[in-house]
């Protein structure tokens, strides 16, 4: 296995997501409140499952997770899941005044998202369609 740090960040991060993904779905299960169900799925999603693809990805390319720019996204993304789930948490139960920083959050993760997505499509290579011999190109008979 290459030695990739923010890859191995990426999964450290997922595992702990995950354990809290499944606390929570634990503690809502057993005492019937699921009022925090879009906070549990949330967690699920771009912790547990984002983070590990992240990480996997990084792994397998690692090129997507070197440089400033995978830097930004991962601050981006480790900033924004914990400041959303927590405005999220609160506005579930009753504070509206944390409806704002939900939007910026989310906004944050948002870009964040875009940035990995920048990354995958600019660092993972693949032959030039003028590299590729006639056979193999789209539309070629």
């Amino acid at each position: 296995m290459n030695d990739n740090p923010r890859a191995r960040a990426w999964l450290r991060l997922a595992a702990v997501y995950f354990a809290v993904g499944v606390t929570l779905g634990v503690v809502m299960g057993a005492s019937g409140d699921h009022s925090l169900f879009p906070v549990h799925a949330h967690i699920n999603l771009l912790g547990w499952v984002s983070m590990a693809l992240f990480g996997l990805i990084g792994t397998a390319y690692p090129s997507v997770s070197v440089g400033r720019v995978a830097c930004a996204q991962f601050w981006m993304h480790n900033v924004g899941v914990p400041v959303m789930l927590g405005a999220l948490t609160l506005r579930l139960k009753g504070t509206e005044a944390a409806e704002p920083m939900i939007g910026v959050a989310s906004i944050i993760v948002g870009l964040s998202a875009l940035l990995f997505a920048w990354l995958v499509f600019t660092r993972i290579g693949g032959q030039s369609r003028s590299a590729q011999p006639a056979g193999q190109r789209r539309g070629a008979a």
